[in-house]
């Protein structure tokens, strides 16, 4: 009998759920805004959305905005758009919204990081902190370390090359290469040393798997947040378990770092010290202004920040240096248009092009930005919620606690922004002459964000690209392979988060010049 009491009130509770929220759905003053039907009721179709194989989610958001308009519903409180001027309003530097709940995945429960802060003032007091480390006039002293991984890549693939006995070249996942480069360049600024992925040419501690298990679980878990400080310990055994890598190891590895640092081993901490100058490492600047100020820099937030920047600045770089070489290939001719320019700018630099160079070689520049135009690193919503009082967006009123949300790749392809060959690959749109146009598209380009939130680390980024690309069209031939080089051929991707590329095949050779 009492057995038959708790089933019948398990029943009774699930149908009150489910029936208050049919109940609030059709109640909503935002029930007319389209979407998926079960979206309306449900953050199960997300859930779901986000696991479907096939089809990654930022395909899934274009086809809906495609089928139902500017703006799409994804859940019952949740709502993406499609509208330039709703991310001004969502992404604004003045009426801030704060970041949604989805973010609390990213952080360890008894903690916080600058990531998924979703503390407003206390985001940005500590940002304040690290602002000026990470500002592009700073990071230029940095170039160093960026010509030492460029010198080891380009060292690698020559040994692949000469040891393959394909006329076409070496046949290699250039994606991997470019991912090693740029986990090397993020530890030699963060740290002083390299991790050793270019040495090794593979996934050292299993880092890379364990960055890539690491995303996918919180990006499908926020969307249930409130699970997450029960389900990440079950996690974390699992993987222990399984003896997978670890990001735990990125926590080790800084602790070693600043043993260095605290045992007054500083002027030996660069490792080939004569080859990088002697700016400071990131660790070390931190660690200075902590043992300073200790109140003003915890301990706490010198470790997040380290962690940040290589969980974060590995991914965003490799996946943007993969896109712009893919997009070359795949357009011939914009290939050759940067050849010449490199070339021309080369005849006065023969060994590294300086960022001083790079950065104003036009062509270049609007290479880059339409290749992260076209595959930013991010392909979600990026997620706010509205303040307290509402906002209308997009000629609609939302009330306060509304999630609402941004996705890069459905952005930068609105064809009212970027015109009717948005879906094409096309470097000379941001050379326009419409200067109106440029102006539009440009505030629309959003691969690391927007207003206060923008990635902290986007110059870091740009340095590393700007240095690259250029260096590999000059010095190497790359044609696709493994099936990408027929017509219509893309890479497969997954989306945890980042929108990373699966085998990007090349047969690479050294260039005759």
């Amino acid at each position: 009998m009492k057995l038959g009491l708790w089933i019948g009130a398990a029943i009774g509770a699930v149908a009150l759920y489910v029936l208050s929220h049919v109940w609030a759905a059709l109640k909503s003053p935002l029930r007319s805004i389209p979407g998926p039907w079960i979206a309306r009721f449900s953050d199960i179709w997300y859930f779901a959305a986000v696991q479907r194989r096939g089809q990654t989610f930022q395909e899934t958001s274009k086809r809906l905005h495609h089928q139902h308009g500017p703006i799409v519903r994804y859940g019952p409180r949740r709502f993406s758009f499609n509208d330039p001027e709703a991310a001004k309003i969502i992404y604004s530097h003045t009426r801030q919204f704060p970041k949604s709940s989805w973010y609390d995945a990213w952080r360890r429960p008894e903690g916080h990081n600058s990531f998924a802060d979703r503390d407003i003032k206390r985001h940005a007091s500590e940002r304040k902190l690290f602002q000026s480390t990470y500002s592009l006039s700073s990071l230029v002293a940095y170039e160093p370390h960026v010509n030492l991984c460029g010198d080891l890549l380009t060292q690698r693939l020559d040994e692949l090359i000469g040891q393959s006995p394909h006329r076409a070249g070496a046949v290699l996942n250039l994606g991997h290469w470019l991912q090693c480069y740029a986990f090397d360049v993020i530890s030699s600024i963060t740290y002083g040393r390299r991790w050793g992925f270019l040495d090794a040419g593979e996934d050292v501690d299993g880092l890379m798997a364990a960055l890539d298990s690491r995303n996918y679980y919180a990006f499908v878990v926020g969307i249930y947040a409130s699970l997450h400080p029960y389900l990440l310990p079950l996690r974390n055994r699992w993987m222990a378990w399984r003896g997978a890598g670890d990001v735990d190891a990125l926590i080790g590895f800084t602790q070693r770092q600043m043993a260095v640092l605290q045992e007054g081993e500083e002027a030996d901490y660069n490792e080939e010290s004569s080859g990088l100058g002697r700016e400071p490492s990131f660790l070390a600047k931190f660690c200075r202004r902590h043992l300073e100020k200790p109140d003003a820099m915890p301990m706490a937030s010198l470790v997040s920040m380290c962690l940040v920047n290589m969980a974060a600045g590995s991914d965003t770089t490799g996946i943007s240096l993969s896109a712009c070489i893919f997009y070359l290939l795949k357009n011939p001719g914009c290939l050759d248009h940067l050849r010449a320019e490199v070339d021309a700018a080369a005849q006065d630099n023969p060994d590294h092009l300086p960022f001083n160079v790079t950065q104003n070689m036009p062509y270049l520049q609007a290479v880059i930005k339409e290749a992260l135009r076209l595959h930013p690193a991010v392909a979600m919503p990026l997620e706010r919620v509205v303040p307290q009082g509402g906002a209308t967006i997009a000629d609609k009123f939302f009330p306060e606690g509304t999630i609402v949300g941004v996705n890069p790749w459905v952005q930068h392809r609105n064809r009212a922004v970027f015109g009717q060959d948005a879906d094409e690959f096309n470097p000379s749109r941001w050379l326009s002459e419409d200067k109106e146009r440029v102006a539009l598209m440009t505030r629309s380009w959003m691969p690391f964000g927007m207003g206060t939130r923008t990635c902290i680390g986007r110059h870091i980024s740009h340095l590393e690209i700007s240095k690259l690309v250029p260096r590999l069209v000059r010095d190497f031939d790359f044609s696709l392979a493994g099936g990408l080089e027929q017509p219509g051929a893309t890479w497969r991707m997954d989306n945890g988060w980042f929108a990373k590329q699966r085998g990007f095949m090349v047969a690479v050779k050294r260039r005759q010049r």
